[in-house]
């Protein structure tokens, strides 16, 4: 086999020829393998040559490659959900709490994190662990970019998956908002530093996902992050979360729903000055603020106290106004830089 290649774990990168020297040099200082593969041309034609046995065995037009294949078309059909209002009436308050607490989307993850090195390169300025207590309730993890550096870097997630049954593009939208709303905790210069990478799940072509995953990559994608000023540059998909076994009843099927997992990236101006949701004493006093960007709609469709009372909802939270999530990113980062902000922590969740 002469020529192959397994890339799932390697990055393929375009440099200038004259620039090869300086990217020789940061591999060598950093112990890391390359290889010059080749160089592009506009000829549209691949040649592979064979130092060993000094031969070509390849050496063809592009066209062969990519031609002009038919455009996939794929027909779906929109289901609408059968959905029941959500009935909290005789809720007790302590008996909530309770079930919200132990609930494990909100429960303390100490077990999981525990177990591993939350410190590895000498570089993390911020883990998962807040406080005297060490809590594992930070929003965002920050790493500096060296060892006598205040820049770094900094990555947080978002996911809404269980709104999905209810309204996918809503969930989607959430999924970006409660990234957003967790890396603001760093500092940051500003909202379109953001990278996105974007992990779609869907069963497809079960019914009525097919549809939700269109119009849910259409609300995110060609709407929201457009509105936003953020890219996504880079993403994945499964798209078989649904598996079929056969039992001495018949045959079962297990679907999961629509599921966008976002991870967020951006440039960090100073590592010292990420917030935590720990509660700080001050001097002047403090006020403890709610900035309620759900506009005091309360809607607890697919939340965590709606899951723990075996409901699901027919109203469930979405991004509204993205001018109102960037207005409030800009406003957290000015308060930052201003040293105004003691805490931080966003609803997430609910």
């Amino acid at each position: 086999q002469i020529w192959c290649n397994e890339a799932q774990e390697r990055y393929v990168v375009a440099i200038k020829p004259e620039a090869l020297a300086l990217f020789e040099s940061f591999c060598e200082r950093e112990r890391c393998l390359y290889a010059v593969i080749g160089e592009a041309t506009e000829a549209e034609h691949l040649t592979l040559n064979d130092a060993l046995l000094a031969g070509q065995p390849i050496d063809l037009p592009m066209s062969v490659l990519f031609g002009k294949p038919p455009k996939l078309q794929r027909s779906a059909e929109r289901l609408l959900p059968v959905l029941k209002k959500l009935d909290l009436s005789g809720v007790q308050l302590a008996e909530a709490v309770n079930r919200v607490l132990a609930f494990p989307a909100v429960a303390d993850k100490s077990f999981l994190i525990h177990i591993g090195d939350r410190s590895v390169t000498g570089l993390v300025a911020r883990d998962q662990m807040v406080g005297p207590w060490q809590v594992p309730v930070a929003d965002v993890a920050v790493t500096a970019s060296g060892f006598r550096a205040v820049t770094g870097e900094a990555m947080a997630m978002g996911e809404r998956t269980p709104l999905a049954v209810i309204d996918a593009p809503a969930s989607g939208r959430m999924a970006v908002g409660e990234a957003v709303t967790n890396i603001a905790a760093a500092a940051l210069a500003k909202l379109s530093d953001i990278k996105l990478s974007a992990n779609w799940m869907a069963a497809a072509g079960h019914p009525g996902e097919d549809a939700a995953l269109y119009e849910t990559v259409k609300a995110v994608g060609m709407a929201l992050c457009p509105a936003l000023g953020i890219a996504i540059p880079v993403g994945k998909d499964s798209l078989s979360m649904k598996t079929v076994w056969q039992d001495s009843q018949g045959q079962n099927t297990m679907t999961a729903p629509l599921s966008l997992i976002i991870s967020a990236f951006a440039p960090v101006l100073d590592v010292r000055n990420t917030l935590t949701p720990q509660l700080k004493p001050s001097q002047d006093g403090s006020s403890l603020i709610l900035v309620d960007l759900g506009a005091g709609k309360n809607r607890l469709g697919g939340s965590a106290l709606a899951q723990v009372y075996s409901q699901l909802g027919d109203d469930c939270p979405d991004l509204d106004d993205p001018a109102a999530l960037t207005a409030f990113f800009n406003t957290v980062q000015a308060l930052n830089r201003q040293g105004k902000i003691l805490a931080y922590h966003d609803r997430s969740d609910g």
